[in-house]
C-alpha cells in the first residue's frame, strides 16, 4: 500500500447545508422545509457534477427561493461545521507511516475555494485532489477514479479510498482500489490497523 485517497465531506470536515440559510429563514425547521421543497440534496448534487448556483437558483419558480437559494455561495463557509479531528490525526499518522495522502471529493468548483480558505489544511493536507465540479465528474463514476489514477501516477492496487458513502466506496473497488466505509475516526483507526497500515 502507498497511499490513502480521503474524501473529504463528513469524513474530514462535517458539513451541514441548514446554517447558511439561518439568517435568511431564521429556524432549522424553516431551513428544512426550503430544503426539501426546492430538492436542495439533487441541487447540490449537480453543483458537484459542475453547475452552477446561478443557474441552479434561476430554475426556481418563485422569487424568495431563488434569492434564498443565491446566499448559499455567501455563506457557504458556515455549511462547514467543524473540522473531524480523529481523522485528521489518522491522516497525519499515516502520513509519517511514509504513506501518500490524496483526496477525491464531490464538492462544487464554486465553493472549494471558499473550504480552502475556511479550513486552509484542505490546501495543503493532499498531493493530489480531485474535485468533481472542477472534474464534471461525479463519484459514484469509476471514471473520476481514473481521473486520479492518471493524475497521480498510483496504480488501484497501491491505494486505499475512505468514503462515507457505501456506493462510492464499491466504485473505489469496482476499478481496483480497497476501500473502509467511513462512520467515525474510531473504527476508520481499527479498520487501518486490521489492515496493517496503523
Amino acid at each position: 500500500m502507498k497511499a490513502i485517497v480521503f474524501d473529504i465531506g463528513n469524513v474530514l470536515i462535517r458539513w451541514d447545508p441548514v446554517p447558511p440559510f439561518i439568517p435568511a429563514l431564521g429556524t432549522e425547521t424553516a431551513v428544512r422545509d426550503f430544503l426539501d421543497r426546492i430538492d436542495f440534496d439533487g441541487r447540490n448534487l449537480r453543483a458537484d457534477a459542475g453547475a452552477s448556483f446561478a443557474d441552479l437558483a434561476a430554475e426556481l419558480d418563485d422569487a424568495s427561493d431563488r434569492r434564498t437559494l443565491g446566499l448559499y455561495l455567501k455563506n457557504f463557509a458556515s455549511s462547514l461545521v467543524e473540522p473531524i479531528e480523529g481523522s485528521w490525526a489518522l491522516m497525519s499518522r499515516l502520513r509519517d507511516r511514509g504513506l501518500q495522502i490524496h483526496a477525491i471529493t464531490n464538492w462544487s468548483a464554486e465553493t472549494w475555494p471558499i473550504g480552502v480558505r475556511a479550513h486552509p489544511r484542505l490546501g495543503d493536507a493532499f498531493g493530489t485532489v480531485i474535485v468533481s465540479g472542477e472534474e464534471k465528474l461525479l463519484k459514484p463514476d469509476p471514471e473520476i477514479f481514473r481521473v486520479f489514477f492518471t493524475r497521480s501516477g498510483l496504480d488501484p492496487r497501491d491505494c486505499l479510498f475512505i468514503d462515507d458513502k457505501p456506493e462510492n466506496c464499491a466504485a473505489a473497488e469496482s476499478v481496483g482500489m480497497q476501500s473502509v466505509h467511513f462512520t467515525d475516526p474510531e473504527a476508520l483507526e481499527a479498520a487501518l490497523q486490521r489492515q496493517g497500515l496503523l
